[in-house]
């Protein structure tokens, strides 16, 4: 009898060992070491020749941009066999579906480099059926305002408590370094919670006055709309939405600004006013009007962004900013569906610290941080810069 009355008791051992076996599994998720890769010496030649990006390519030596130009390295071309045991092993099972179902994955990649770790924004692609990479480096300094040539307004846009800014640009325009210096700012004078929601990370914050979270999509959380939906319940103050690239996204980010928060996303525009009109197009039309509506409440800026050469020793490249603050004037067009006033809103809002990029331009000359060829190969509108150059200002009340 005493035997069958064990039975039970053993049983629950068994299930608590399981148990104690399965946790034990789990953990490892969040105690893996990072093994090294063959690849990773080519990162860590990248890092230290200071090269901005690396590209690798079937049938040509490692490529490293270094002061803008692409440099090979000395060694041979990489053929298909080894391009396929360099590249491969930096692949998840996740990364690896993604780039056999749409041919090619984003994700970040960290080498350790004399006991510094460094991290990379990588691309893995197939080009006429073969397997490349691009990785651009990912400075471990996050540079401050004056290191970056910002308009001076950039810093009075970190203090709002609730509403959207929204940074606009092309790939490797620096939006990423834009946001982060904004938000290392705000971590050395508030006491806040800043979360951010990135694919991939880039920038590693150090905590000073904030507590910063930030989760990396495919890694910590499956995707943008599901990081977005637990978002709203991790008490942020602060959010930063790595991309607005479709409408779920877009919405979560618009009612956490409605709801207290303070937003900050990326958008691909090529300026401040044409953003308008791509944020419509992710929706259907019978939605713009009330799109509209809450665009003009809870947005605060909308920056678009370019990079240039500098012409200033020490200083490689430059921001070329163009700004739209929500003023009466914008919100008032935006509401009235006249997307094609706000380029003269922008102009008419210089005191205001709004500028578009004829003015920067002017003034990236003006403080001799680029040359006028190289100002001129950029301007949206050649005459008026002419005209602004020689003293014309061209902006009048009138316009609108």
């Amino acid at each position: 009898m005493a035997t069958v009355a064990e039975k039970p008791e053993v049983e629950e051992i068994d299930d608590a060992v399981h148990a104690a076996d399965e946790a034990a599994k789990f953990a490892q998720r969040f105690n893996r070491k990072k093994e090294s890769l063959a690849v990773d010496k080519l990162f860590r030649a990248l890092v230290k020749l200071e090269g901005s990006d690396l590209h690798l390519k079937v049938g040509k030596a490692p490529l490293i941009r270094e002061g803008g130009i692409l440099k090979p390295l000395n060694r041979g071309p990489i053929d298909a066999e080894e391009m396929c045991s360099l590249l491969i092993p930096m692949m998840d099972e996740r990364n690896r579906r993604i780039f056999d179902d749409e041919g090619g994955a984003d994700f970040s990649y960290t080498v350790d480099v004399d006991g510094v770790t460094w991290r990379f924004r990588v691309n893995m692609l197939q080009q006429m059926g073969q397997i490349g990479l691009v990785a651009r480096r990912v400075s471990n300094f996050i540079p401050p305002f004056a290191g970056l040539y910002l308009p001076e307004v950039m810093e009075t846009l970190c203090h709002f408590d609730m509403g959207m800014i929204l940074l606009a640009g092309v790939t490797g325009s620096g939006k990423s370094t834009t946001i982060a210096s904004m938000l290392n700012y705000t971590n050395q004078i508030y006491a806040k919670h800043i979360l951010t929601l990135e694919d991939p990370i880039e920038f590693v914050y150090t905590e000073d006055k904030c507590l910063i979270n930030q989760r990396e999509v495919g890694i910590d959380v499956k995707d943008f709309e599901i990081a977005m939906k637990h978002a709203v319940r991790q008490d942020p103050d602060i959010m930063l939405v790595g991309e607005m690239r479709d409408e779920e996204t877009f919405m979560t980010a618009i009612h956490a600004a409605e709801t207290g928060h303070f937003v900050y996303g990326t958008i691909h525009a090529g300026t401040a006013s044409s953003t308008i009109g791509r944020i419509l197009d992710l929706f259907p039309e019978d939605m713009h009007g009330a799109l509209r509506s809450a665009l003009a409440s809870n947005m605060k800026a909308i920056v678009a962004q370019k990079l240039l050469r500098s012409i200033k020793p020490g200083v490689s490249r430059v921001p070329l900013n163009e700004i739209m603050l929500f003023n009466s004037t914008v919100q008032k067009l935006i509401l009235e569906g006249e997307d094609a006033k706000l380029p003269d809103a922008i102009r008419i809002g210089a005191e205001e610290g709004m500028q578009d990029f004829t003015m920067a331009l002017k003034i990236l000359i003006d403080t001799e941080l680029i040359d006028r060829p190289t100002a001129f190969s950029v301007a949206p509108n050649p005459d008026a810069l002419k005209m602004a150059l020689k003293g014309i200002d061209v902006k009048g009340p009138g316009i609108l």
